[in-house]
């Protein structure tokens, strides 16, 4: 495993970090135990990762709480978070503080090492900062939490600009945010902004169904051929992407896009989440993987840095 520094956090954690969310949930989302889900915990933190995300809504605290009973606290950095609206209602600081609660009784902890504002949305976050993170922030006090982060929500917010007010106001150590090789906006949005501030960057969407759901990625470009904003032949092949796939390349494209999101100056972590045992490896193995040919990036740049909210479709639940 390979580690790095968490922005002006100074923690010290893996760059492949373990998302217990999405569709797979750790395999809730397919039908499986909870057992199931601290197995393949377990087996991240066997192979080195020590950053584990989790959130109140995903409803996998517990697994990972029990998943972590056997390991030195100290040894673990612990990301969790918690909405700050239901529906259009926007909660207050105080429903959000018993949110805190409510995840460090599910974790089995005393505190988290990172408390993120979940799913924020632009017409939000001057809420959040006027009435959550005050609140919030007499809670790190007491010691419930080492550090402060919020998340922007993707599928509706894909310019970042949520991101941006954060920027302005620098309230915050970590953000997450979305970044893959068809939605590259980030690397002008948000890396230098977040680079210039010294905040951790936690990376979310990095594989998504677009790169794993087979025939998703030519359905989306032959979709984006149609509108003029990706070159019509790009539409016409069974693998896109195949320029990336050679000796020295990348062995395939999920590997491809976990090299890419892994090696963008800025990038911290990058999430990855499944369900499947047998994928925990395999995924680790890609993010540690160098990075992706200069002319190969060169070609994502020029095909597809123009677009804006390809594959930033929620999660199923």
């Amino acid at each position: 495993m390979e580690y790095t520094t968490l922005g002006r956090t100074g923690l010290n954690v893996s760059v492949a970090g373990l998302g217990c969310g999405g569709s797979s949930r750790l395999g809730l989302g397919a039908g499986h135990s909870e057992a199931h889900g601290v197995g393949i915990v377990r087996q991240a933190l066997d192979l080195g990762v020590n950053l584990i995300d989790t959130a109140q809504v995903y409803g996998t605290e517990a697994i990972v709480g029990e998943a972590l009973k056997s390991v030195a606290r100290d040894a673990v950095v612990v990301s969790t978070k918690c909405k700050v609206a239901e529906g259009k209602r926007l909660l207050s600081g105080a429903e959000v503080v018993d949110g805190l609660d409510a995840s460090l009784k599910a974790l089995g902890t005393d505190y988290v090492d990172i408390y993120l504002l979940h799913t924020v949305l632009p017409g939000a976050y001057a809420h959040v900062a006027r009435e959550v993170i005050p609140a919030l922030l007499r809670e790190k006090e007491k010691g419930k939490f080492r550090f402060l982060g919020i998340t922007e929500m993707a599928p509706q917010d894909p310019g970042h600009d949520m991101l941006q007010s954060a920027f302005e106001d620098d309230l915050v150590d970590v953000i997450m945010f979305a970044f893959h090789m068809l939605n590259q906006n980030a690397r002008s949005r948000v890396f230098p902004a977040a680079q210039a501030r010294n905040i951790g960057t936690l990376i979310m969407f990095a594989v998504r169904s677009l790169f794993s759901t087979p025939g998703r990625l030519q359905q989306d470009l032959q979709a984006l051929a149609a509108e003029g904003k990706v070159p019509a032949a790009l539409a016409q092949k069974s693998q896109p992407l195949d320029f990336l796939l050679h000796e020295g390349g990348a062995h395939d494209v999920i590997e491809a896009a976990y090299r890419y999101a892994r090696h963008q100056p800025g990038a911290n972590v990058v999430l990855f989440g499944t369900g499947n045992p047998a994928h925990v490896a395999g995924n680790i193995a890609s993010i540690l993987k160098p990075p992706l040919p200069a002319a190969d990036v060169a070609k994502l740049h020029a095909l597809f840095g123009a677009l804006e909210g390809v594959g930033l479709d929620l999660p199923k639940r």
